[in-house]
């Protein structure tokens, strides 16, 4: 994704029908980075009202791919991750931050940390998430 914008690869994310029904949305991109955000509402929350452990890690394995996509560029999967959870996720927005802590030829590893953003515009971290993500295109 070296050759991509954030607005042709909001149009990636919005290809992707999960993403879609989800509402992500990328707010940054680029220069081994993306941050992907989704609004948190009921359908995505679990039976104690906090936000779903599954969209937490809906949101990290797509930033983590993101980020490693704009230095691996465009053909790109997700070659495992894991995921901490340290707090319950509340508030309105998740804001999941991934950055490319390094990249060979044909794999990138990076870590994602996730927040939660209030109405006042606190940020709590949530979780943290660590992946490789592995070059698609032929070798």
């Amino acid at each position: 994704m070296t050759e991509l914008s954030l607005r042709a690869a909001q149009q990636v994310l919005d290809s992707q029908p999960f993403s879609s029904l989800v509402g992500a949305r990328l707010t940054g991109f680029g220069d081994g980075a993306a941050t992907l955000e989704v609004g948190v509402r009921d359908e995505l929350r679990q039976q104690n009202g906090f936000l779903h452990g599954g969209v937490l890690a809906y949101a990290a394995d797509n930033a983590l791919t993101f980020a490693a996509g704009t230095t691996l560029g465009a053909a790109v999967l997700t070659g495992g991750f894991s995921i901490q959870y340290i707090r319950p996720a509340t508030g309105r927005t998740l804001s999941a931050r991934a950055v490319v802590v390094h990249t060979a030829r044909r794999q990138a590893v990076a870590r994602c940390d996730l927040y939660t953003v209030d109405d006042e515009g606190t940020e709590t971290l949530c979780a943290v998430a660590q992946g490789t993500v592995l070059s698609a295109r032929p070798a």
